[in-house]
């Protein structure tokens, strides 16, 4: 069970990091926060966690060093890194010196935790994964596999395709407005705008509705945001 499974985070920005723990916490995993370089490393040493998850931008130690003595130390724990917008370099490097993913900010949260799970799939195959199935229509959705079929066939769904509709499954039929989904699934950048949500959505219904122009299932609520009947 994901109890079982300890998360570092070693990030700064301190909203970035209550966020992160807190959603993390919701999902069951016990989390350790370091907000510097050295903590960071100390802590992956001292408590064997089972992923880090590593901001390159940090005080006095950056996360490109705490990832280079981890590696050199014979530390195989999977590194999941997190990148500035553009900053090519260091996320090729950071791959290099044995990051085992990254993801570039701003990003969101429901991207972030799909790639943690997959991480942890990979690397601790032995660990019980819930798994909770959503249907609608001709469509399943599975989340311990993040795998999602329509007729029995499987289709293809960006990370952020794949949040959105989890995001609107969650609820269980309630209304998700725009800028809740904005922060759930973009994590609040002010990059994004409603537009964006919409377009996703319209994305969504070609891939899984029977009749995108009359949708069934991914419905639209006037004046409030969307949701999903079954």
């Amino acid at each position: 069970m994901t109890e079982s499974v300890k998360i570092l985070i070693v990030e700064d920005n301190q909203d970035l990091a209550f966020g992160l723990r807190t959603n993390l916490e919701v999902q069951g995993y016990q989390v350790l926060l370091a907000t510097d370089g050295p903590a960071g490393l100390e802590l992956a040493l001292t408590d064997s966690p089972g992923l880090i998850i590593l901001d390159l931008m940090l005080p006095k130690l950056g996360g490109i060093d705490v990832l280079k003595k981890l590696r050199s130390s014979g530390s195989t724990i999977p590194v999941l890194i997190l990148t500035a917008k553009g900053n090519e370099v260091d996320k090729v490097l950071g791959l290099r010196l044995g990051a085992d993913d990254y993801v570039t900010k701003p990003f969101g949260l429901m991207e972030l935790m799909a790639r943690v799970e997959a991480l942890l799939r990979r690397t601790q195959p032995s660990i019980e994964k819930t798994t909770t199935e959503y249907r609608f229509g001709t469509v399943e959705v599975h989340t311990g596999s993040q795998e999602v079929l329509k007729d029995g066939q499987a289709v293809v769904l960006t990370p952020k395709e794949y949040g959105l509709l989890l995001a609107l499954l969650q609820r269980d039929g309630a209304v998700a407005s725009r800028i809740e989904l904005m922060g759930e699934v973009w994590g609040h950048s002010s990059a994004v705008i409603s537009r964006t949500v919409d377009t996703h959505i319209a994305e969504l219904r070609r891939k899984l509705e029977s009749d995108p122009a009359r949708p069934q299932h991914i419905i639209t609520v006037r004046k409030s945001g969307y949701r999903v009947d079954v």
